[in-house]
């Protein structure tokens, strides 16, 4: 076993959530590597000097694995393998006096957006100065990533101002905050010189991103320019709210090649009396308007969306009403979840919990069952198909890679088995991770598909 002399100067740090959060632990990494330690990500085995956590608080599952996570660190610091123990992020930031009291054995707390405490508390690494990187404080959007390196998460804007009903998201972020354009086309730039090829822009909410800092949404305009950077062979837009939905960034959707027809946007639910409780300020008439008018701008695009089960106000009439608009929309990608009461919502104010876990859970499973006969069926149509794929790992003469319309680690993958050796960068063939190949799809399954170089 370690002993904490046996250490020296690394850093643990493991992130919880969302690929927001990930954003957050990738700047935090670049702003410790700054001084000189050594950091090791999402580890199995962590034995660092010091062991960050980067917490989720959105949901009760979120909230458990979090907890857990900084009871197991906490374990293993009264054991003598690590040193101390850090903690940041949304569930922190949400609990923290409620936290420090119930669990005093960490060391240090942070909330979501004071992290760079955490940098300043720091001495200078003593023992590996070779790591200090050329600048002491890193630019705000600077990050080491820990995606595939021709792949990145962009982050645009930060919290939200919707207030949906069951969402406690802007009690733990606040409201939205925009960055600027420059900002983002300069990190863009600075991300494609490092080799990052793929760009999956995310926010809480992409369709009001620009509405504080200019007036109106800007999403299109930054879209557009972003797509004019060399070297930007993907764009793929993630989280984009329904209700004022900006149009305009349709048209640049269809106008530039390297913006995938991929579109992630949460819908919750369908019918009234649900969207009405819900607070999403949209209708179902509006809803479908909405989704017909996306499909007629952009032929072939490719929705993802999120859909809830067991809100209040959801009887027999309005689920089925859910399962209709499903089989009908018959979307490309689809996740759902059953509705759990979050303290301080509004939901948790003014609307009574009475529908039953195991009618919530036999909801769900009724929702998943038809869109996995509907993924099914839609991966069946692509047979035959050549697709265009990004490669984004070879593992055992197995290369796996993902097209246009789909986001990493959500989203299918495209299979391709019986590589050869001279496949696997052994000479200067051009399979490698980070290449685009063009595939034909021979086999195909719920949320995977089997193809073969042509």
């Amino acid at each position: 076993m370690k002993s904490l002399k046996d250490i020296g100067e690394r850093i643990d740090v493991i992130s919880l959530g969302c690929s927001k959060n990930l954003v957050e632990s990738e700047r935090l990494i670049k702003r410790i590597e700054s001084k000189g330690y050594k950091v090791i990500f999402d580890s199995p085995e962590p034995c660092g000097k010091y062991v960050m956590v980067n917490t989720c608080g959105f949901i009760s599952d979120a909230k458990e694995e979090s907890i857990n996570t900084i009871l197991e660190l906490c374990e293993l610091k009264k054991e003598g393998k690590i040193g101390k123990v850090a903690v940041m992020g949304c569930l922190s930031q949400r609990y923290l006096d409620t936290l420090k009291e119930e669990i005093p054995e960490v060391d240090l707390w942070y909330g979501k957006f004071d992290y760079n405490r955490f940098i300043e508390d720091l001495p200078l690494a003593s023992k590996h100065p070779d790591q200090l990187t050329n600048q002491l404080t890193p630019k705000p959007w600077e990050r080491t990533l820990t995606t595939p390196s021709h792949s990145a998460y962009l982050k645009i804007s930060e919290g939200c101002n919707r207030f949906c009903a069951f969402c406690a998201i802007p009690l733990i972020t606040g409201c939205h905050t925009s960055r600027t354009i420059e900002e983002i086309l300069e990190e863009v730039k600075h991300l494609v010189e490092h080799g990052v090829k793929e760009f999956n822009v995310i926010a809480q909410d992409l369709s009001a991103y620009g509405t504080d800092l200019y007036g109106e949404s800007k999403l299109a305009e930054l879209i557009d320019r972003m797509a004019q950077v060399e070297g930007v062979e993907w764009i793929r837009l993630h989280y984009a709210y329904p209700t004022d939905f900006p149009y305009d960034v349709l048209d640049v959707m269809a106008k530039r090649d390297n913006v995938c027809n991929y579109l992630d946007i949460a819908l919750q639910h369908i019918a009234d009396p649900v969207l009405k409780n819900m607070r999403r300020h949209i209708s179902k008439e509006e809803t479908l308007k909405l989704l017909k008018t996306i499909r007629d701008k952009v032929p072939g695009i490719r929705i993802r969306t999120t859909l809830m089960t067991g809100f209040p106000g959801e009887g027999d009439k309005e689920f089925e009403e859910l399962l209709n608009f499903v089989k009908t929309q018959r979307f490309d990608r689809m996740g759902a979840f059953t509705y759990c009461e979050e303290e301080d919502t509004f939901a948790a104010a003014h609307h009574k919990d009475s529908i039953s876990p195991e009618v919530k859970q036999e909801r769900l499973d009724q929702l998943m069952a038809l869109q996995q006969e509907i993924a099914q069926e839609l991966n069946d149509a692509m047979v035959g198909s050549v697709q265009k794929v990004l490669i984004d790992r070879i593992e055992d003469g197995v290369a796996y890679g993902r097209t246009q319309y789909d986001s990493p680690e959500v989203d299918p993958e495209v299979i391709i088995k019986g590589i050869r050796d001279e496949d696997l960068g052994k000479s200067d063939n051009f399979l490698k991770p980070g290449e685009f190949v063009n595939v034909k799809i021979t086999e195909a399954y719920p949320f995977e598909l089997i193809g073969e170089i042509v």
